[in-house]
């Protein structure tokens, strides 16, 4: 490890021919969260976790409130007045008020800006996480979708479904989805969440337990593929931003570098390989809707399937 990097994502940096640029890179990786970034979470409706369940299983999720449920107290304290719901993968390591390693991403879809925010955290009373960063550092706009959320007050019940497989309409869910968040977690320096995104059908679905999706050029740190170099458990999250329904995936992940491959997703310069453990589907648990989407105009054009 050095200063800014972990063995994981030194390794993807050089094997991708970027490593001294990633260097000039991660001396914009900041341990505390300057003022603008401060004022950035305050009008902030959601934001979404990643973090190692009891068992060792990586999960991606998301925590929201009104704008201001997110309070800096200080350069490193964040308090998040929100917690995951009891059907969440997550809530039993949030519940027990125990430290844990987090990663956030507090992203905001309407101007696609984004910051990751990584350190630990604990479970307190009152429903309140407490953070105390180690990372924080901006990412490029790249391949997010904008999107206005609109709060609605939706009297359904919460559906919740678990398997270990895809079913039919989660396959078609996910080959059409422009949108989704991965998480992912290093033994030593802790968790990760991030982004990823793409036109409709950037994600293939094989199987009923596989995704491959493509990793485009984006910021040269490699965070993400750096953790899985070292540890395959992967978490995924996907919204609907119409229905207001989400799902969970875990699992573990590898990378393809192999060119034959890699041709065969427009834009990619690796792909990624996710085989599926666990899903849960939670119908009418995202508090906000969207319906109009305006696609990146970095989203490589994908051939028709």
């Amino acid at each position: 490890m050095n200063a800014f990097y972990h063995e994981g994502e030194i390794a993807v940096q050089q094997r991708a021919g970027v490593y001294d640029r990633a260097q000039r890179m991660g001396q914009g990786i900041w341990s505390t969260m300057p003022p603008a970034l401060q004022l950035f979470l305050l009008g902030l409706p959601m934001v979404v976790l990643g973090a190692t369940d009891p068992r060792g299983k990586v999960w991606a999720s998301v925590l929201f409130g009104a704008p201001g449920f997110l309070q800096p107290l200080s350069e490193h304290i964040l308090d998040m007045a929100a917690f995951p719901d009891s059907a969440d993968p997550l809530y039993e390591r949030f519940a027990r008020g125990s430290v844990f390693g987090i990663g956030l991403l507090a992203i905001d879809l309407s101007t696609r800006r984004r910051i990751r925010i990584n350190g630990v955290a604990q479970g307190v009373e009152r429903r309140h996480v407490l953070m105390e960063t180690q990372q924080v550092y901006g990412n490029c706009r790249k391949h997010i979708q904008v999107r206005e959320l609109e709060q609605v007050y939706d009297a359904s019940k919460q559906e919740v479904y678990r398997s270990s497989s895809l079913s039919a309409a989660q396959e078609r869910w996910i080959t059409s989805t422009d949108t989704f968040f991965i998480a992912t977690a290093h033994p030593e320096r802790g968790a990760d969440a991030s982004h990823r995104g793409g036109n409709p059908g950037f994600v293939h679905v094989p199987d009923a337990s596989t995704l491959i999706f493509p990793d485009y050029a984006g910021n040269m740190m490699f965070q993400t593929l750096g953790n899985i170099t070292i540890n395959s458990a992967t978490g995924l999250l996907l919204i609907d931003f119409e229905r207001g329904h989400m799902l969970q995936l875990t699992g573990k992940a590898h990378i393809i570098w192999d060119e034959r491959h890699v041709a065969a997703f427009p834009g990619a310069e690796r792909l990624v390989v996710f085989s599926l453990e666990e899903v849960i589907e939670k119908r009418n648990a995202f508090p906000y809707r969207a319906y109009d989407v305006s696609y990146s105009p970095f989203n490589p054009l994908l051939d028709e399937r």
